[in-house]
């Protein structure tokens, strides 16, 4: 492992962030990776229309529970979760565009449909709980 390698794996586990301690946010990440593995097979021609958007929707998903985590109130919070929502839904759309017209798999399309609904109910599920949270204490500032 190089030294800059070893570096970055020693500060990556040293940075104590709320989002790294989030089942949604690994979730989140792990469809990243998938996503753009699987975009490495698109034509060429489309590195800078389709490949692009579906790249920047779901590397948004865990970025924006990533902001949202790290803001100071529970408010601020849920309204990032509803963004990593929306990018969910645009990723979804630019992933049933490169289904039809062929260049995602039936096969990768339905680990990666399946990922993303469980990935929407981590979200819907977070954003109630810190809802009933903010309503439970009663916070105007939240």
């Amino acid at each position: 492992m190089s030294l800059v390698r070893r570096e970055a794996v020693k500060n990556n586990q040293e940075m104590d962030k709320p989002h790294k301690k989030l089942d949604l946010w690994n979730t989140a990440m792990d469809l990243a990776v998938t996503v753009y593995q699987v975009t490495d097979s698109f034509p060429r021609e489309e590195r800078y229309a389709l490949t692009n958007q579906v790249r920047r929707a779901v590397a948004s998903v865990p970025s924006n529970v990533a902001e949202g985590a790290g803001r100071q109130t529970k408010k601020e919070f849920i309204n990032y979760l509803h963004m990593a929502q929306g990018s969910l839904s645009e990723l979804d759309t630019h992933l049933e565009l490169a289904k039809r017209l062929g260049y995602l798999a039936q096969d990768n399309w339905e680990i990666i449909a399946g990922r993303m609904e469980r990935i929407d109910k981590m979200l819907s599920g977070l954003i109630r709980n810190q809802k009933r949270n903010i309503v439970k204490s009663g916070d105007v500032k939240a």
